[in-house]
């Protein structure tokens, strides 16, 4: 069974950059399609804010394209998302998550996804 763990959260100035990092185990990332989902404090779940698809393909939400990389690096089988010019309002926990499919829409609904991460912090603050 597929396992997801998110790293590389913490705290950054607006403007600044971080790199998220979704490390897989138990199943080959190619498989799936694999989205990132956040939650801001005292918010609902907003999201996929960003796919990857198996297939190469992706889809970044208008908050965030632009400023949001995601990426696969299949030799460590992990999804990265890399965050550039953050603001205050990107201050969320975010999570990874697999499923249904190897390629995804971003209208399919969270309750579809099959695996989901821990979640890692991100706080952007001056």
């Amino acid at each position: 069974q597929l396992q997801l763990v998110e790293s590389g959260g913490g705290l950054v100035q607006p403007g600044g950059s971080l790199r998220l990092s979704c490390a897989a185990s138990g199943r080959t990332l190619d498989y799936y399609a694999i989205s990132w989902f956040r939650q801001a404090p005292g918010k609902e779940r907003e999201g996929p804010i960003c796919i990857s698809n198996s297939d190469g393909t992706s889809y970044y939400t208008d908050r965030v394209k632009g400023r949001f990389t995601i990426s696969r690096d299949n030799a460590k089988n992990t999804i990265d998302l890399q965050m550039n010019s953050l603001q205050l309002e990107d201050t969320a926990v975010y999570y990874c998550a697999a499923g249904p499919d190897w390629k995804i829409v971003p209208s399919t609904p969270a309750d579809e996804y099959n695996y989901w991460g821990q979640g890692t912090q991100v706080t952007v603050s001056s």
